[in-house]
């Protein structure tokens, strides 16, 4: 089997090379794909005029479930998250609990599938488009979207699948399949699980893989002052190389990267983060009034208030992907015969992602736009947060490039796990090292070639496979409350 596996690398590594040097093969397809792109964007990020401002109804519709949720469980968000730490701190654990990997590695391999490139650009975009005040109405959103979080998460355990080889298999596919036919609609569970299984694997081959390993390469080649010009499809070969040999062990291997990955990259963005904010102490005050004065400004609706709650609802949605599902995948693999406490464990995922990641980079970029006004220039997205840390200490975007690569490489090898878990319901579990092999092309052709209309393709299928999971979610959420009551009388 090894020797088959290195000669398919050899014989892509020789093709790609090839394939490399056909000029303009990237334009070609881009202008064949652009009007594809434009309107499936369009479709499903179709937008109502809200007072002048406008807004994704895909947006509002996963910011609406995350209100009922959190009410509908009883805050669930704020009564689990002292249980949440002592899950993942082992305190509970059980020998005889069934599954692959602990809470703290599922949770882990969960964060480092939504933490990456959106959580220091897609925050500057946002600011750039809502302003300061957007940071306000992000950490609403990320707080909200824990009890959706909870919910999916808790359903990807109930209702996973034990496979022959003793893997679990779990996520959306198989709670819209198997809870829906609990209820009496195995069609409609069935047809929704198959959608979005397509869609997922479609999703994680594209915004989850050719767009992270594109950014990587972005990010390494700016950090070697341009040197990798011309040589995408070696950087390309190496990322790939490194993606398979973590992957082809499945989620146990995924998950002993990512429980050290994760925090690693996360503390060094954050530490560096903090340094910065320290160093303009004096400036933090006048920061973070601008942030409440932006997120309740009156002074045009556009740019005011509601402009800014509407850019910061959407840049949480993108960054937690609460609502979407993805996350219950990784969740689905843990060590345990109570779903409740693998659903209250995710709780931190939202809060971890967005309450601290996607915070501490909007007050970077406050403070500094207060210490050094016009600091970033015309820059936007990565580039004005780099700005920012490089107005401070000059060699501070270096450490940002890293964990830039390092955020990209995590998500790349947890989507894997994703689209894989897709895969597999919709092939079977024999098929399963095909995937892997798709996978790592992707990963080579996206630092070989910029497909825009292609991203955007994928990126829409992402959110759009939110409608079958938010449909399933009210369906199925008497059930999940029924499970959180009898685990809490049981716990007292």
């Amino acid at each position: 089997m090894l020797h088959k596996i290195k000669s398919i690398f050899i014989f892509i590594f020789i093709y790609l090379t090839s394939f490399n040097s056909y000029a303009g093969i990237d334009s070609e397809i881009n202008k064949l794909t652009s009007p594809i792109a434009e309107t499936f964007s369009k479709f499903v990020f179709f937008k109502i005029s809200l007072f002048g401002a406008q807004l994704p109804v895909i947006v509002l519709l996963l910011i609406i479930s995350a209100v009922i949720f959190t009410f509908y469980m009883n805050f669930i968000n704020i009564k689990g998250f002292k249980h949440a730490i002592e899950l993942i701190s082992g305190k509970h654990d059980k020998p005889s609990s069934k599954g692959e990997i602990s809470h703290f590695q599922a949770l882990m391999t969960a964060i480092s599938g939504t933490v990456g490139i959106g959580n220091i650009a897609g925050v500057a975009v946002a600011i750039s488009v809502g302003g300061v005040g957007a940071t306000f109405w992000m950490v609403v959103a990320g707080f909200l979207g824990m009890s959706t979080k909870f919910v999916e998460c808790t359903l990807g355990v109930k209702y996973r699948k034990h496979n022959k080889d003793s893997s679990f298999s779990g996520g959306p596919m198989y709670y819209l399949t198997h809870g829906l036919a609990e209820l009496n609609f195995p069609k409609l569970g069935r047809f929704l699980g198959i959608f979005f299984a397509i869609g997922l694997v479609l999703g994680a081959l594209g915004i989850g893989n050719m767009f992270q390993s594109n950014q990587a390469f972005v990010q390494l080649n700016y950090i070697t002052g341009g040197l990798l010009n011309n040589y995408g499809w070696l950087i390309g070969f190496i990322f790939a190389f490194m993606v398979f040999i973590v992957i082809v062990g499945g989620i146990k291997s995924i998950a002993r990267v990512t429980e050290k990955m994760v925090p690693f990259m996360a503390l060094l963005y954050c530490i560096s983060a903090l340094v910065v904010i320290f160093m303009n102490i004096e400036f933090l005050p006048t920061a973070i009034l601008n942030i409440f004065n932006g997120a309740f400004s009156s002074k045009g609706l556009t740019g005011g208030m509601l402009g800014a709650m509407i850019v910061g609802f959407q840049r949480a949605v993108f960054s937690n992907e609460a609502g979407i599902g993805s996350a219950s995948i990784a969740h689905a693999a843990v060590k345990t015969n109570q779903p409740i406490t693998e659903g209250i464990v995710a709780i931190l995922g939202p809060f971890i992602d967005t309450i601290i990641i996607c915070s501490l980079t909007a007050l970077v970029i406050s403070v500094i736009s207060v210490a050094v006004p016009g600091f970033a220039g015309e820059a936007t997205g990565i580039a004005m947060t780099s700005a920012a840390f490089e107005s401070q200490i000059s060699w501070f975007p270096y450490l940002i490039a890293l964990a830039g690569l390092l955020f990209a490489f995590s998500t790349m090898i947890s989507w894997s796990y994703y689209g894989l878990k897709a895969w597999t319901y919709l092939f079977g579990q024999d098929k399963e090292l095909i995937y892997k092999l798709i996978f790592c092309v992707f990963v080579m052709l996206g630092c070989m070639v910029k497909l825009t209309p292609i991203l955007n393709i994928s990126d829409a299928l992402v959110f759009l496979i939110c409608i079958p999971n938010i449909i399933g979610l009210y369906m199925l959420a008497p059930i999940v409350k029924k499970d959180l009551k009898a685990y809490w009388l049981n716990q007292k």
